[in-house]
């Protein structure tokens, strides 16, 4: 096992070791493992103090912001409030300073009175509570060893709980699946107390000692718990539920919310009431000694268990999961299952689940039942993309502002006042957003935060530029408004306006900017006032040009933004007046092509397209740049120039989806041979995107489709797509039916008639980015 241990976050203190409840399905009493016989019922002060200094130098060597201590047993609540007490002040006193401290407490709740809760309230101790549902599926497994009842006390420490004097000590209750319960009874009992969260488990088997099966489904404890699903949402999800959540985010992308699904590594460790440290308690169901470490909290620190064999194993993600799994589409989400239920004698934790069967339809019978609702907007909508991808220009604007943290100085301050001001009026804003808009905004300012990460001094100067876009912007407002400006090497360049020449070459200052009728005002200090209009060429003054492609497609020519230099190939200088209108024109006439051959994909892109950079052939650092911007290879071949559009147009289309949305997962971490060079091992990342561009590429080359079925099928299979990604191969799919159909190929051969492809195709097939 390589790389680090993962350093603990999270202990189990057992204070008692005993309980007073005789639960059938518990894994310490009733399941393989005995050692708690042998065990002190009681933590004794020794241990205590041990492990909280144990729990400091652990946080202090690792610099961990916070720790989190649940007090377990047995029943934790036996050990009395004097005990809990002597518990709580010292692991405050050791970890003062060095780390927070959450402390919790789990308990069956038939103990919990109002001395206690004024005790956990002083420490600001949160409780969770066991409850498995209404009364009769509660008793089923939760009675005293004489067979009484547990439910009446219960409910009195639930409502207990419930007052407003302790309701922020509530950490919700956990409840442990029976299917022999009825499923809506179970979630309606458990609902009406109002917890702050539910949290299912299943109950504690492996291979050896499998879960009950009444009916012999492989699958009865996920339609258990989809039938809780289903109920759950037709009440509008009233509770938050762990389990359901976890699943939720991890196939949206995110993390997994719970131990018992997702490739989290642990980071928990159990100390027993004699200082054995031990590893999570569910071992316990395995076999006997399963948990063990042979460590104390004496003699080792929490670092010598970090490095424990078995603790390290359960720290592995997805190296860690059978071979079974790892091939497996859901692994993601299941995450190979608890650790516990992988076990057989056989061959140890080597297999899947024992609930494999269950988890599969578990987190399939939720993405179906949500996928319609958990995709986002952004993948349907061009306007809904619009909008969140200028929501995150917004948020990176924000966040540079609090990450130059005063160093920006006055020069920054007035342009973020400036920017406020024209907030607070419809022209201002307006004009603020559009020049917020402009992809290559996008460009610098992650440039700028990546130099302010690494602490490159020249970042800040470069941060320094947001003068120059809040006078833009004032500019474009045409409200009255003096605004200073900063130009460098005697230039002044207003993004998404142009660039004016104020000095020589290698001079910097500082210059007055106000919207004058047509253009704008330029005033030096000590120097007069120059008039622009904006539109004009001037020798001193270039403007962005803007042209429109067949009377439909307006777009700005940018080649001066100092930013536009972010594409596999470089940016073309400045072009002259003669070729710039040449290049128009090829443009024009390359989309006439691409509009002939893929009218609806011409359509959508014109929906979000807004500017056009020339490049140069040659090769380039790649940089991301915002929404609306493609940059095209300058080429006077009408097909050539249509076949580098429709290219830029699928890269830049899926780029700005992968802003906004999450379509994969782990990327990265599984390797696919592409059909169309089988030689090569390439992530899903790329996979998805060399797809998604050859299917663009085939409505004007049909040879581009050659391997593009066989790679949708590898990646439908595959466990990185999300919900969000399993939406967009959805729609590649309905791509390639809706466009290589009879129709659409006779519409594409009428335009390939037109121009001889052969020779630009063999040069075009093994080109890679």
């Amino acid at each position: 096992m390589t790389g680090p241990a993962v350093p603990f976050r999270e202990i189990v203190l057992k204070v008692h070791s005993r309980c007073d409840l005789a639960c059938d399905h518990c894994y310490v009493y009733e399941h393989a493992d005995q050692s708690w016989r042998s065990r002190p019922k009681t933590v004794s002060d020794h241990v205590i103090s041990q492990t909280a200094q144990r729990l400091a130098e652990h946080a202090k060597t690792h610099a961990l912001p916070s720790v989190t201590v649940i007090l377990h047993g047995g029943e934790p609540l036996l050990a009395g409030p004097h005990r809990l007490r002597r518990v709580c002040e010292e692991f405050g006193s050791a970890l003062s300073g060095v780390a927070g401290l959450d402390l919790r407490i789990h308990t069956n709740g038939l103990q919990l009175s109002p001395r206690y809760l004024d005790l956990f309230d002083e420490f600001d101790v949160k409780v969770g509570i066991s409850l498995d549902g209404d009364r009769a599926a509660n008793d089923r497994h939760r009675r005293y060893a004489d067979g009484r009842s547990s439910h009446p006390l219960v409910l009195k420490a639930v409502e207990l709980l419930r007052q407003d004097r302790y309701r922020h000590l509530d950490l919700g209750l956990l409840c442990t699946v029976d299917i022999e319960n009825d499923p809506h009874a179970v979630l309606d009992a458990l609902v009406a107390l109002d917890p702050p969260l539910i949290d299912f488990l299943l109950p504690h088997a492996t291979w050896d000692a499998p879960p009950p099966r009444p009916d012999g489904s492989p699958t009865a404890y996920a339609e258990w718990l989809l039938a809780v699903f289903d109920r759950w949402q037709e009440e509008g999800s009233p509770v938050p539920v762990r389990l359901f959540s976890s699943v939720l985010s991890t196939l949206s992308g995110g993390p997994s919310l719970t131990e018992s699904l997702g490739l989290a590594p642990t980071d928990l460790v159990v100390v027993e009431t004699d200082g054995q440290l031990e590893q999570v308690d569910s071992l316990k169901s395995a076999y006997e000694g399963a948990a063990a470490t042979g460590f104390d909290v004496f003699s080792h620190s929490f670092d010598d268990v970090a490095g424990h064999p078995g603790v390290r194993a359960r720290q592995l993600g997805l190296a860690g999961v059978s071979q079974t799994c790892h091939s497996c589409p859901v692994v993601r989400s299941c995450g190979g299952g608890l650790y516990t239920h992988r076990y057989r004698s056989a061959n140890d934790f080597d297999n899947p689940s024992v609930y494999c069967a269950d988890l599969d339809a578990l987190v399939r019978g939720i993405e179906a039942r949500t996928h319609a609702v958990t995709v986002a907007p952004a993948l349907a909508d061009s306007e809904e993309l619009a909008i969140e991808q200028h929501d995150l220009t917004r948020t990176l604007l924000a966040g540079l502002h609090d990450a130059l943290d005063g160093r920006g100085g006055a020069r920054w301050d007035e342009a973020w006042t400036l920017a406020g001001t024209l907030e607070s009026s419809d022209e201002g804003a307006a004009a603020l957003d559009r020049v917020l808009a402009h992809a290559y905004t996008r460009t610098w300012l992650l440039d700028v935060l990546e130099g302010l990460h690494a602490e490159r001094p020249e970042a800040v100067g470069q941060a320094l530029r947001l003068p120059s876009y809040a006078a833009a912007a004032a500019v474009r407002s045409g409200l009255d408004l003096e605004v200073s400006a900063d130009y460098r090497d005697g230039r002044l360049f207003l993004p998404t306006l142009g660039e004016l020449r104020i000095a020589g070459p290698g001079e910097a200052g500082r210059v007055r900017v106000r919207a004058v009728g047509e253009g704008f005002s330029v005033r030096r200090e000590g120097g007069g006032e120059r008039i622009i209009t904006r539109g004009s060429d001037s020798p001193d003054w270039l403007p962005v040009r803007h042209y429109t492609v067949g009377g439909r497609l307006p777009f700005a020519l940018e080649d001066l933004d100092p930013y536009r230099d972010c594409y596999e190939a470089p940016a073309a200088p400045r072009l002259g007046h003669a070729a710039a209108e040449a290049w128009a024109e090829a443009v024009g006439r390359a989309w006439e092509q691409l509009e002939a051959a893929a009218p609806r994909q011409v359509s959508e892109a014109g929906e979000w397209l807004t500017m056009l950079t020339p490049l140069v052939a040659g090769d380039n650092t790649k940089r991301p740049h915002g929404y609306g911007a493609v940059g095209v290879t300058m080429t006077g071949d009408t097909w050539a120039l249509a076949v580098a559009l429709m290219r830029g147009l699928r890269r830049s289309g899926l780029r700005a989806l992968l802003d906004v949305t999450d379509l994969y997962a782990l990327d990265g971490a599984w390797e696919y041979s592409p059909p169309w060079k089988r030689n090569a091992r390439i992530p899903f990342s790329r996979l998805l995107a060399d797809t998604y561009e050859r299917v663009g590429l085939s409505l004007l080359v049909p040879a581009f489709m050659d391997g593009v079925p066989e790679a949708l099928d590898m990646m439908d299979g595959a466990a990185e797509p999300t919900v969000g990604g399993k939406q967009l191969l959805r729609s590649l799919r309905d791509e390639v039916g809706g466009v290589h159909g009879t129709s659409g190929m006779k519409s594409r051969m009428k335009v390939m008639e037109q121009e001889p492809a052969d020779e630009f195709w063999v040069g075009m097939t093994e080109k890679r980015r």
